[in-house]
């Protein structure tokens, strides 16, 4: 069971090329992981728990992966559940294994990566053969992440609370890509915004999308323009 992500002060780790090719995938119908952000997570399906275990000898790793269906995901179907085929990987950085077997755990997102295939196996967990994608930086990304900053700074004025926890993620933000992961994690609803934001690998592109899902619902704060997919976490 997922919890709220929390923001990650600095860039971090990045995926050995060797685990791409049988990469556990944790499925789930209302989580996305994104690179730089940190997600706490309770285990406690068998099937995630023999996950966990293999993660421990195989290098702490596995990516979460948004059902694409998720009624599916509790009616346990005959075969695996679909997802979309862009997930993000993350590295197990603190883990608690608590006396009934259960586990709490932080897992660190680390790359954006895309399904090649989904692997045949007999564990009680998917894997996949996965391939990286990383960001496409151009010329216009400071800007972008100027405007966004600017938005992000108006909707810390108006809304009460919000200035501490967006405060927290601008500050920890250390380049545009960051800032874009970190505030479409705690910012951007429903989450088709945030997998949208996980899928494009442009960073210009994510920050201005960012920017205006985020203006919408700074004009629905203080005007009265119909309701827009943005909140707060």
């Amino acid at each position: 069971m997922p919890q709220s992500p929390t923001a990650s002060a600095h860039d971090g780790p990045t995926l050995d090329e060797r685990a791409l090719s049988r990469l556990p995938i944790f499925p789930l119908p209302n989580v996305v992981l994104l690179p730089g952000v940190v997600l706490p997570l309770h285990l406690f399906e068998p099937r995630y728990l023999a996950m966990y275990e293999a993660c421990r000898r195989e290098g702490r790793v596995f990516a979460m992966a948004l059902a694409a269906d998720p009624a599916l995901v509790e009616a346990d179907p005959a075969g695996p559940p679909p997802v979309y085929e862009v997930i993000c990987a993350g590295l197990v950085v603190a883990d608690e294994r608590l006396p009934d077997g259960r586990v709490n755990l932080l897992l660190y997102g680390t790359d954006r990566l895309r399904i090649v295939r989904e692997l045949e196996t007999d564990e009680p967990f998917r894997r996949v053969d996965a391939e990286r994608l990383p960001d496409i930086c151009g010329p216009e990304d400071d800007a972008a992440a100027d405007r966004l900053r600017r938005v992000a700074l108006q909707i810390a004025d108006s809304v009460p609370g919000a200035d501490r926890i967006l405060g927290g993620l601008l500050a920890a933000a250390r380049s545009p890509s960051q800032l874009g992961n970190l505030l479409a994690a705690h910012v951007a609803d429903p989450i088709s915004l945030r997998q949208a934001c996980l899928e494009n690998q442009h960073v210009v592109s994510r920050l201005d999308d960012l920017t205006d899902a985020l203006g919408a619902a700074l004009l629905h704060m203080v005007g009265d323009s119909p309701p827009t997919p943005a909140a707060i976490h």
